[in-house]
């Protein structure tokens, strides 16, 4: 799937202007995922993830087949040096490819008991964040309330090491506690997945969420571990168009050269940077404008690694 992905950026065309239709890239992607061999509507954040763990998995292969080939002698015997292999049981430390380096982000998800006060920390890896959304709000706020502290009682308490005791296993393990999720390690691209389409018990079925959600050009990133800001600039945004989950098209925005385009399958044209703004989505329940923002691409303005 890489080199179909160069076919997408570079063209043996002689021309140096007009479009270049994946065709072989769309072919490996239907051979690859049933999903995507129909003409139904499909999601794009589905889609993404879909792309981001194939090529992490196409990379990792490509990287041990190499190294299997360079530790071998052409007469098939290992060759001579250091080896890589790990005894007693220890893991290999994880290949790091150039989507680990650019998308990946380490969340920890914290678990304080409030008998004993210990503090239990887990950490897990994330490619992109999937925020909840409430109308007329941010980045900001839902960003804040990702990171909001969660009260565990009643059927939900928090099994305690610390506070078990052997002699009332049954009585002392199970604990009220508070937890809360935290950015432990921002990534360099940070993606933002807004949850738009919602589960409606009284519909039985999924409904999008049309709401206003203001994502900035500039976003300070303050929920991490060490309470320090990290700064983003907004580059790309996927944009749905229509008024229901199971119908409607894709556009992108991508800021390139200081310039915002927006594609349109094979349409591309330059909008000012305000026409962004149309795109936060809707003030009112019912309204006309079915264009909003899915996904956000930001890039960080530092280095944290």
């Amino acid at each position: 799937m890489p080199n179909c992905l160069k076919l997408i950026v570079i063209s043996s065309q002689k021309k140096k202007t007009g479009v270049i239709a994946p065709k072989r890239f769309v072919q490996r992607v239907k051979k690859q995922n049933e999903y995507f061999r129909s003409y139904m509507h499909q999601d794009a954040h589905e889609f993404l993830n879909f792309l981001l763990n194939e090529l992490v998995d196409i990379l990792e292969k490509e990287s041990s087949a190499g190294k299997s080939s360079k530790e071998t002698s052409p007469s098939g015997n290992v060759a001579n040096g250091p080896s890589h292999s790990v005894g007693n049981g220890a893991l290999k430390e994880p290949l790091s490819t150039w989507v680990h380096k650019n998308f990946q982000g380490i969340l920890t998800n914290e678990t304080r008991c409030l008998l004993c006060e210990t503090v239990t920390a887990r950490d897990e890896t994330f490619f992109d964040l999937s925020l909840d959304i409430e109308q007329n709000s941010s980045i900001t706020s839902c960003l804040k309330n990702f990171s909001s502290t969660e009260t565990l009682n009643a059927e939900d308490k928090f099994f305690c090491d610390k506070c078990c005791s052997p002699l009332c296993y049954s009585l002392c393990s199970l604990q009220e506690a508070q937890k809360r999720m935290k950015i432990k390690k921002p990534p360099h691209i940070l993606v933002i997945h807004l949850k738009r389409f919602k589960y409606m018990e009284q519909l039985g079925r999924y409904k999008k969420l049309c709401y206003r959600v203001v994502f900035p050009m500039e976003l300070k990133l303050s929920n991490t571990v060490e309470d320090a800001d990290s700064e983003y600039s907004l580059f790309a945004v996927v944009i749905h168009v229509g008024s229901g989950p199971n119908h409607g098209h894709y556009v992108s925005l991508v800021k390139t050269h200081n310039h915002w385009l927006l594609f349109d399958d094979e349409n591309v044209e330059m909008i000012d940077e305000s026409t962004v703004q149309t795109f936060y989505g809707s003030s009112q329940e019912y309204s006309g404008n079915t264009d909003h923002g899915y996904i956000l691409f930001y890039e960080s303005r530092g280095e944290f690694r």
